[in-house]
């Protein structure tokens, strides 16, 4: 399955629209599943989040729309969570959301609510956060580049690419994991 995961638009409150690099590079694929990690602030956003494909959410501290504050899917041979990442403090502190994702009972959890990028591995969790599509300022330290990631998963298998815009260039990551009986490890 190819998966786009995407959040803290924070449109039109402190963005008009996700970058042009962003966006045409998005908009050239059909993706299975989207899943949104919050913050899209105005319905609108939601509206074009679902011409990329079958839209999975979650409500962040900042929207006027409503939704579940988490929800959990199973991809593959995989259980993921989703949550915005509020109440979290302080923002994305990696042993609370590891927390979340045990009591969500799942092997990764995808939030946001940090506006930064990020891939890790803690303990047995895959903790993965998109970013801010639009790269503004969240409300504490944060990259202020506009990101967002694509997951490609295969039964046992998940590959995550990170994408950041510098300039107008994106940058990509790409990290491999596999799941086996002990947990999630990095390939």
């Amino acid at each position: 399955m190819n998966i786009l995961v995407i959040g803290d638009f924070h449109i039109p409150s402190r963005a008009h629209d996700i970058p042009e690099p962003i966006k045409s590079s998005i908009s050239k694929k059909k993706f299975d599943l989207v899943l949104c990690t919050g913050d899209l602030v105005d319905e609108r956003v939601l509206n074009m989040l679902e011409e990329f494909g079958p839209v999975k959410r979650v409500v962040g501290n900042m929207d006027y729309v409503s939704g579940p504050r988490s929800i959990k899917v199973r991809i593959g041979n995989f259980d993921i969570g989703v949550f915005h990442g509020s109440g979290i403090y302080p923002r994305g502190n990696p042993q609370q959301l590891y927390s979340v994702a045990k009591q969500l009972n799942v092997e990764v959890l995808i939030h946001g609510h940090t506006h930064a990028l990020s891939i890790q591995l803690f303990g047995d969790v895959l903790l993965l956060n998109p970013g801010s599509a639009t790269g503004v300022w969240g409300g504490g330290p944060a990259s202020l580049k506009p990101s967002f990631m694509i997951l490609n998963i295969t039964n046992n298998e998940l590959i995550v690419k990170g994408y950041e815009l510098v300039g107008q260039e994106l940058r990509e990551i790409v990290k491999k994991y596999v799941k086996t009986n002990k947990g999630i490890k990095e390939i």
